[in-house]
């Protein structure tokens, strides 16, 4: 049982944690994966795979998670996530086959989609509404700190170490973090009547996102009129019908279509997607121009790329606060205007671009993203009732990871449009960003003003 009496700051501690190595984890195996590759003796191509069945199995399950916590408890579920997460670990960091691999990251990706939805929503229920911008900003800003991480530390690790420690480290820090939540996590359930699980919404959502994601991942590798290619699109699509005529006709849907009525719920989800739509592309290419294109080694790679996880880690409680002051329309604002700035700036870098010139950039893009993604987590939760506040973070969630995976496909349909060069793909993928950008600032603007019912508004305070 939980403590009499729990802190919610040590709460918020426990739970930054699991978030943190959520984050870490992501960005430490893909630094891993040349070393991993030639210890076990398989094409870097095939240890992809390792990246791409984790997305899978977290955008399948994103919905799921928050509705199963909603229903059967946030604190039972984020206990049984982190357990499972560190279980998974273990055994990848032990694992002798890819296919092993692959299947504890896919445990993983289940594991962190749970931590991505309840996390937020019991870090909200822990702290009042003045102090909840402020505490989930410093949630993302453990996500930050670990984005950061990721890079420098994946390459000491595998230098000194090796590979299986990427893993394996995992396991002391979530000991800490689940301890920490048993003790100071209090249990929220959803309330109220015909409150239950959609078992037909559950299986078909689980079948039809990782699809949708092996389409845009693997849809340029495949080619996208290939029969491999065409046939996942008719299968998804399919399924995408069915699960709208399902969820259309229960009596509690596993998917809200509803909430997408409330501007500010759509505008939250609009502005995590965007922001996913932006930094997918943008964290892939960053580090090719620096290594490919200035020849810094993986060390400084890593450097160069803290003026944007670091910057994106210091400014997320500054962030949180403002929004607990202002609202969250400004601060939603600024960031988009800031990603723009920075895509521009990044559309026009050469070899000879000056550091100044190239920090400033990239700090730029860390600022706009710290000032999107707990605000437009607040924004989400804030929309809809406390009840379904894991539902709400499952569905943006969800767009967020689809909304990366299309950036990706995108960024990768330019480069073969250029072919294959990377200075004239990197400028047009940033171009691009701008627009997409600009197009997503002038969405909000328009949302903001729906003044037909003040709750639908995007939120905003009074001081």
């Amino acid at each position: 049982m939980p403590a009499s009496r729990p802190n919610p700051w040590l709460a918020l501690a426990g739970v930054a944690i699991a978030s943190f190595l959520g984050c870490i984890d992501f960005t430490i195996v893909n630094t891993a994966l040349p070393a991993l590759s030639a210890e076990l003796g398989i094409a870097l191509d095939q240890s992809q795979w390792l990246v791409t069945a984790f997305v899978m199995a977290l955008a399948a399950f994103m919905v799921s998670a928050g509705r199963l916590a909603d229903l059967f408890g946030r604190r039972r579920l984020l206990l049984l996530a982190m357990a499972l997460f560190g279980l998974a670990s273990l055994a990848a960091g032990l694992s002798d086959s890819l296919a092993a691999l692959v299947a504890w990251r896919v445990v993983q990706g289940l594991s962190c989609a749970v931590l991505y939805t309840a996390s937020s929503a019991i870090v909200a229920e822990a702290f009042d509404e003045a102090r909840r911008g402020r505490a989930i900003g410093l949630l993302f800003s453990a996500n930050g700190l670990g984005l950061a991480l990721g890079p420098v530390a994946g390459g000491l690790l595998v230098a000194g170490l090796g590979w299986r420690w990427v893993f394996l480290l995992n396991v002391p820090l979530i000991a800490i973090g689940l301890l920490l939540c048993w003790r100071h996590v209090r249990e929220s359930v959803a309330e109220g009547p015909a409150q239950r699980l959609d078992l037909a919404g559950l299986a078909l959502l689980s079948l039809t996102l990782p699809l949708w994601v092996l389409l845009l991942v693997q849809g340029a590798v495949w080619g996208w009129a290939s029969p491999l290619a065409l046939g996942v699109l008719a299968l998804a699509a399919v399924l995408s019908g069915l699960l709208l005529w399902v969820e259309r006709r229960v009596a509690a849907p596993l998917l809200r279509f509803d909430f997408l009525a409330r501007p500010a719920f759509t505008g939250a989800c609009l502005a995590t997607g965007g922001l996913a739509f932006f930094y997918c592309p943008a964290f892939l290419l960053m580090p090719l121009y620096l290594a490919d294109v200035r020849g810094l080694d993986s060390a400084s790679v890593g450097l160069l790329l803290l003026p944007t996880t670091a910057v994106l880690a210091l400014l997320s409680p500054w962030a949180g606060r403002w929004a607990d002051r202002d609202g969250t329309r400004p601060v939603l604002l600024a960031g988009f205007t800031l990603l723009a700035a920075s895509a521009l700036l990044q559309a026009n870098l050469q070899g000879f671009s000056s550091w100044t010139l190239v920090v400033a950039a990239f700090a730029l893009m860390g600022a706009g993203w710290a000032c999107i993604l707990g605000p437009s987590t607040v924004a989400a939760i804030a929309a809809v009732p406390a009840a379904d506040a894991g539902v709400a973070m499952g569905m943006s969630w969800t767009l967020h990871n689809l909304a990366g995976a299309l950036g990706l496909a995108l960024a990768a349909a330019l480069f073969q449009r250029v072919g294959g060069a990377l200075m004239p793909g990197y400028h047009a993928t940033m171009v691009v960003l701008a627009g997409a950008s600009a197009l997503v600032l002038l969405a909000l603007a328009l949302l903001s003003r729906a003044k037909a019912d003040p709750t639908l508004s995007l939120t905003e305070n009074n001081p």
